[in-house]
């Protein structure tokens, strides 16, 4: 299908909708008992009935179909403490999914159910997204499914890292938002106005847990790469420095014992691993990757990850006082 406007603000969102919810799913998420939450967009589910005789519906999410032999995927944060996944389409039909792989560091996941001939999302190219742009953000709001929100790309480069129960998730390069989603949004589809795919809604910027207008979206090339090592390989892959890390500030500086007063501490280097093999020591603190500043470990682990496996990128080192650059080829966290 292709969108063709002629000239009516209310004909783009019609056209929009139409093409792109058959493409998105609700998902219904069982376990063995109730979920405490996370802070995206994980709705929690109302009814609260067994399923089965031990199971009970906990939790709800979004996804996206991207092929149209059974092929879903939404956020991992979605079904991470689920064991069963009950899928429900446009036309009201359902059908019960198995996990086919997930990323916790990426908070991505693909389910499978056995349906064939479905319609499977156009994908678009993320990287071709501009502020201001019109999007339309579709999903199931607390677990009203089939909702369409509309608005536009906030701003780009959003990077946030997220600690929960199972992990810590590195968010590179999101879109912020200001089209409304809710609890119930995470892993749905976010659309432009040809009715591609741009990314995948995941979390909201709230002091209220509910919509304010400030909501992000993993891009559609990231989401797309991820999902489909995933279907691949069933796990995917990210670049690699290989160390352990801290962090310095005013709070560490002493507990480190470091001159530098901010960046990332190295604790301990893998051997045989890139930063081995570039130099890197025990007890180095990185203050640069590629020119800008690092304060944080957590922002040189979202530096390191906006980058591809096999880059060669350099890092400026406080060594005992003395400034340090090196040269560091990228590796696959495959190779731990």
């Amino acid at each position: 299908i292709n969108i063709e406007a002629s000239g009516t603000d209310i004909e783009l969102p019609e056209a929009v909708a139409a093409k792109c919810l058959p493409s998105v799913v609700s998902i219904d998420v069982y376990s063995q008992s109730q979920m405490s939450g996370f802070q995206g967009l994980m709705g929690q589910s109302s009814s609260g009935k067994d399923q089965e005789s031990d199971l009970q519906e906990s939790a709800l999410g979004s996804g996206v179909i991207i092929q149209s032999d059974g092929y879903i995927l939404t956020n991992y944060h979605v079904i991470a403490e689920g064991t069963t996944y009950v899928v429900h389409f446009d036309d009201d039909s359902s059908a019960e999914a198995t996990v086919v792989g997930y990323d916790e560091s990426s908070d991505l996941a693909v389910l499978k159910v056995d349906k064939t001939g479905l319609t499977a999302m156009e994908i678009g190219d993320s990287s071709d997204v501009t502020v201001g742009q019109w999007v339309m953000a579709l999903g199931s709001p607390f677990g009203l499914t089939k909702s369409v929100t509309t608005g536009i790309i906030s701003a780009l480069y959003r990077n946030e890292s997220m600690d929960s129960s199972y992990g810590t998730s590195f968010y590179i390069n999101m879109m912020q938002i200001d089209a409304s989603i809710n609890p119930g949004n995470s892993g749905g589809a976010l659309v432009d106005a040809n009715g591609k795919l741009i990314g995948i809604n995941t979390m909201i910027s709230s002091y209220s847990g509910d919509s304010a207008g400030v909501g992000f979206a993993i891009p559609s090339n990231f989401a797309m790469n991820v999902a489909n090592q995933i279907i691949t390989t069933g796990h995917a892959s990210h670049p690699y420095i290989g160390v352990t890390l801290g962090t310095v500030d005013a709070g560490t500086q002493e507990y480190y014992g470091t001159k530098a007063s901010s960046g990332a501490y190295v604790n301990s280097v893998v051997k045989g691993s890139p930063a081995e093999a570039a130099g890197i020591q025990e007890g180095d603190v990185i203050t640069s990757f590629n020119g800008q500043e690092v304060t944080t470990a957590s922002e040189l682990i979202i530096d390191v990850r906006s980058c591809n496996i096999g880059d060669t990128v350099e890092m400026g080192i406080d060594r005992n006082g003395q400034q340090v650059t090196v040269s560091i080829t990228l590796g696959s966290d495959d190779s731990q």
